[in-house]
């Protein structure tokens, strides 16, 4: 076998990090555009020097995101863009989050990143992974636990909302001002709820953005996770996505809890994450 220089192996796995971060930046930008104008047709959607802001000011902290978009980005860049952010989420009436990409940061920027996030104000809040796979289509799920039901009520909302508030630690109030009433929700998401005992436990949805789809919103209760609930209805999102769509390629950001059930699905991580947070 012939040996590959290590300088040009590293090289290689830089640029095929920085597409993946790419493609995930793109993917969050698309998806959350229409997710965010869904909530409020006079919401903050901008595209700034990089910086891409998609706030709809609602009480789902998720629906309030910005991003640093350009790559490259060095340390001097990185503090610029840090503080602008920073200063965007502060002018709010309700909080959100940053979203960054830690392979769209230059060397230099990733080892000044903690510094320079602490002087801009932001509190780093949790990890996230992009993940992306060419794997579909899939066979249809199956749980013997389990049925599965199409979003397409009010009443449907109201139990994906919910089951989200308390996935994730939001008064449940929170979660039903990001979902409640929605018709993108009941028409262009393949969005299901995963039922036991006609009780929902798990819900899962995919978009079409800019040919993949992509998988939003996977939450599991607290009191029904591990046991493969989360994990079946997101085969179902996305089996009923492709089904409609034709589409090959599908992508995420996955937490922390969610980070080990994907791949098993078939999805690859690529980009690492970081979530902040202004300091309260």
């Amino acid at each position: 076998m012939q040996n590959i220089p290590q300088d040009t192996t590293k090289r290689g796995t830089a640029v095929s990090n920085l597409t993946a971060a790419i493609e995930s930046v793109s993917q969050l930008t698309t998806g959350w555009r229409a997710m965010v104008l869904d909530r409020d047709e006079q919401a903050d959607v901008r595209d700034l020097p990089g910086l891409a802001v998609r706030w709809a000011d609602c009480r789902f902290a998720f629906w309030n995101a910005v991003t640093l978009t350009e790559t490259g980005t060095d340390a001097t860049l990185l503090e610029k863009r840090l503080r602008q952010a920073a200063d965007i989420m502060g002018s709010k009436r309700q909080p959100g989050f940053l979203w960054l990409f830690e392979d769209l940061l230059a060397d230099d920027a990733r080892a000044a990143l903690e510094e320079a996030a602490e002087r801009a104000g932001l509190a780093y809040a949790f990890p996230g992974t992009g993940m992306a796979g060419d794997l579909l289509p899939i066979p249809e799920p199956h749980h013997p636990d389990l049925t599965f039901e199409r979003v397409t009520t009010d009443e449907h909302l109201l139990a994906y909302a919910d089951l989200n508030s308390r996935a994730y630690g939001f008064p449940l109030e929170d979660g039903r001002d990001g979902l409640a009433g929605s018709a993108l929700w009941k028409q262009e998401v393949y969005a299901y709820l995963a039922l036991r005992d006609g009780t929902p436990v798990a819900c899962a949805a995919t978009v079409e953005a800019q040919g993949r789809l992509f998988v939003v919103l996977v939450a599991t209760d607290p009191g029904w996770q591990r046991r493969g609930y989360g994990e079946a209805v997101t085969r179902k999102a996305l089996y009923e996505g492709a089904r409609a769509t034709g589409l090959t390629r599908a992508t995420l950001h996955a937490t922390a809890a969610g980070a080990p059930v994907y791949p098993r699905i078939g999805f690859e991580p690529n980009s690492p994450m970081r979530f902040y947070a202004l300091k309260g």
